[in-house]
This record gives C-alpha cells, sequence and structure tokens, in this order.
C-alpha cells in the first residue's frame, strides 16, 4: 500500500528542481546589481622605474551586475543594496549584450587614459599625444544619429572643422536649432563617409533642459595614441566601465612621486575622472561603500559634483551611516581635492 508514494516524492522533488531551474534561468526585461569588489590597484598598474613600495593601497570598487531572473529579482528585496534596474537604463533597445560589454570595455580602456594623463600632469612627467578624432560608443534610439551611425564609427570633421577630442565634438555640435544641419566626416572600416544630418530635441526622459537640441551621441570617446615617460602599463581586467578613473589615476601618481601619499592607510574610492583632473558621478555608490566596508578601507573617496542634487558623497555617506561602518567618507571634486586631503593624513602606526 505504501509503494506508490515513493514515484510521487521523486516527482515532487523533480518538480521542485525543475522551478528553482526556471526561477534561476528565464531572463526579464531587468539588471541585477549587488555590492562588488575593492581591488588594489598596486596588483595591476606598473610605472617603470618605480619600487611599488606602499605601506598602505589604493582600491577601486565594483558593483557586481547581472541580467535579472525571478530568483535575483526576490533576492533584491532582501537587501537595501541588491537592486533591480529596468533594461533600458543600462542598454540601449538595439544594443546587444555583446555590444554592452564591448562599450563598458571601451569606456573603460578610455578611463584608463584619462587617469594616466591627469596622474601625470598632476606629477610634471612627460605626456606627449597624437589625435585621430571621436569614436561612436553609444547612440540615442529615436535621435538623427540611429540609422546613421555606427558603434566604432570615427568622427574626424564637423562642417569641414576638424575634431581631435569628445569636447571638441560637443563644443561643435552646441547652440544649433532644429532648423539647422551639419555635416559630419565619418571613417567606418577603410571607407570615409560624409554623412548629413539635422537636428533634434532630446527625448524628456533625458531631462535635458529646454530648447536643446542634438543628433542622438552619447558618451564618444576620444581616439588617440598617447605616450608617456616613464611608461605605465595597467593589466587587463573584466572590470568595465568609467568608474574607477579617480582611483586609478591616485594610484599611478603615487608611483610617480617619491613619497609614499597612502601614509600607511587602505583608501578606496570611485569617480571617473577627465585629463584635467575633475571627478565625475557614477553609478552605484552606495553599494561601492558596502564593498569597501568589506574590504577593510580606512578611507572613501566619493565624486561631489557641483550642481547636482542627491551627490554621490551624499549617497556613500548616507551608505557609511546605515551600515555602521567606521570608514570616513570623503567628499572630492578634483583629483587634487583627493591629493590635498591626503596630504592632511598622519602616518599610520598600525
Amino acid at each position: 500500500m505504501t509503494e506508490p508514494r515513493k514515484p510521487l516524492i521523486r516527482m515532487r522533488y523533480l518538480l521542485i528542481i525543475i522551478v528553482i531551474l526556471l526561477l534561476n534561468f528565464i531572463k526579464l526585461p531587468y539588471y541585477y546589481s549587488q555590492p562588488g569588489i575593492a581591488q588594489e590597484l598596486q596588483e595591476v598598474i606598473s610605472v617603470e622605474g618605480t619600487n611599488g613600495i606602499e605601506e598602505g593601497a589604493f582600491m577601486l570598487t565594483t558593483v557586481e551586475m547581472a541580467r535579472a531572473t525571478p530568483l535575483y529579482f526576490a533576492w533584491s528585496y532582501l537587501s537595501a543594496y541588491r537592486h533591480i534596474i529596468p533594461e533600458e537604463q543600462v542598454r540601449g533597445s538595439s544594443e546587444s549584450d555583446s555590444d554592452y560589454h564591448d562599450r563598458q570595455m571601451l569606456l573603460m580602456s578610455n578611463s584608463q587614459e584619462m587617469a594616466k594623463i591627469a596622474a601625470y600632469e598632476q606629477a610634471g612627467a612627460d605626456v606627449s599625444y597624437e589625435y585621430h578624432g571621436v569614436l561612436v560608443t553609444t547612440i540615442m534610439e529615436g535621435m538623427p544619429a540611429e540609422g546613421n551611425l555606427e558603434i566604432g564609427d570615427l568622427i574626424t570633421e564637423v562642417d569641414g572643422e576638424p575634431v581631435h577630442t569628445a569636447e571638441d565634438l560637443i563644443d561643435l555640435l552646441s547652440g544649433y536649432t532644429e532648423d539647422d544641419q551639419v555635416v559630419l566626416t565619418v571613417t567606418r572600416g577603410n571607407e570615409n563617409l560624409s554623412i548629413k544630418f539635422g537636428f533634434q530635441a532630446f527625448p524628456e526622459e533625458y531631462e535635458v533642459e529646454d530648447g536643446r537640441v542634438g543628433l542622438g551621441i552619447l558618451s564618444p570617446v576620444t581616439d588617440r595614441d598617447v605616450t608617456f615617460s616613464p611608461s605605465v602599463t595597467i593589466d587587463e581586467t573584466d572590470i568595465g566601465g568609467p568608474s574607477a578613473g579617480l582611483m586609478y589615476s591616485l594610484e599611478i601618481y603615487n608611483q610617480l612621486v617619491p613619497e609614499d601619499i597612502t601614509h600607511g592607510y587602505l583608501v578606496a574610492g570611485t569617480g571617473t575622472i577627465n585629463e584635467e583632473g575633475t571627478v565625475g558621478p557614477i553609478g552605484g555608490a552606495s553599494q561601492k561603500v558596502v564593498a569597501a566596508d568589506k574590504a577593510g578601507a580606512k578611507y572613501f573617496l566619493a565624486p561631489d559634483a557641483e550642481g547636482q542634487n542627491g551627490t554621490n558623497y551624499e549617497e556613500a555617506k548616507a551608505a557609511a551611516e546605515d551600515i555602521g561602518t567606521d570608514m570616513q567618507v570623503i567628499p572630492v571634486k578634483t583629483m587634487e581635492d583627493a591629493l590635498t586631503f591626503l596630504e592632511t593624513l598622519p602616518e599610520n602606526q598600525n
């Protein structure tokens, strides 16, 4: 009489396993993110001629991100530091997973170059440049660039004016109206193209001021060859995006100068950087605070961009208070702000 129960029990276990697998593998139109790691940068950066000795360490911080599944979706409700993000806020509708990954790697590569330049300029070391144009990395859906430009196109001129940097491109495309047109000179593979564009108002979700128009080219990247003396190398990494720029620049600077500016402390942080040393905002500041605290950081450097409501610094400080860490959150607007703060630190006696 008890024999038929065994197949039923096996069936229940099988159904449970199938449900768990479905919950873990069904892809939702969202991304899941959580605190990542804090990585010491002395391990991945090397400036020629430096002894590389640091009593402390500079650390980049990351956010782990993956396509959301029902299991991840449910898991996110168990912590304020696990987030669910709509897919359209992460990548364009026509952008594949491979395209997104390539874009993140390109942004990271550009971030590393900016960090090198900022550090070398700050340290008074030698830097030389050879410019090629501006690379297209992201195209806004529904804007004039869609269907006319491709990811990887190299823009070299606007109405015959040479384009050397991303800032040049932004400047040359500003101040137009919807009645205007421009011609971009573009290199695509081995082909040189001249493409005429009209302008269009930005979609409301981008919260651009009224009356401003554009082509829909987001996150353009300067394509150039930069030579550094002494030479500097940054090991390849799977970490994408531009948010490690500030911490890269501090590690490079520390290897260029004779003194150890860590003063024996673990210093984590986040923030983009440009070649002038201006620190820019990033995503996931609160999650990166959690990662830095787990790694034992004493200080966390956070972007404090002027003119913003809810800066990364404010978000990071609130997170630090929420998790009860002894780690201090420090606001920085520029690389020089970070260096000024580090100069105030006494030598760590621990």
